[in-house]
């Protein structure tokens, strides 16, 4: 008896890890580089780059040269999103969700602003992310 549950236990685990496995396989669809509260730009906007030396430019910074293959460069498309200039903290930008179509990548944005009354730091801040997508597939923003 005790190993009739020893195995069910096991088998259970088993197929637990697997749909862990199944859905990270999803996430492998990009990854995010860095993602800071300050340091991008001060208008709000998103930027696709997928040319060589638009992605070159993004090796030059000491943040993400490490991050960024020559593999990369031919396989990945790249985005930066700017939040734009906000007058204190707790403010971020980021990936919502990323869905591959037969014809393209679907992503959505996330922008978190922070919460009335709650305490944040009073500077000023320009929230921004910069992610590399594994696909050279036409990107859209929703």
């Amino acid at each position: 008896m005790k190993k009739i549950i020893v195995s069910l236990v096991a088998v259970t685990l088993a197929s637990c890890g697997a749909a862990v496995t199944k859905s990270s396989d999803k996430s492998s669809l990009y990854e995010v580089l860095t993602q800071q509260s300050n340091g991008g730009a001060s208008i709000r906007f998103f930027e696709i780059l997928t040319e060589p030396n638009e992605i070159a430019m993004l090796q030059n910074d000491e943040n993400l040269k490490n991050k960024i293959s020559a593999n990369d460069v031919q396989k990945s498309n790249f985005i930066v999103l700017n939040m734009g200039e906000k007058t204190s903290g707790g403010y971020s930008i980021g990936i919502d969700s990323v869905i591959e179509t037969d014809e393209n990548i679907v992503i959505t944005i996330k922008e978190t602003n922070p919460e009335p009354g709650s305490m944040v730091t009073q500077a000023f801040t320009n929230p921004f992310c910069v992610v590399k997508i594994n696909s050279k597939k036409e990107i859209i923003f929703k």
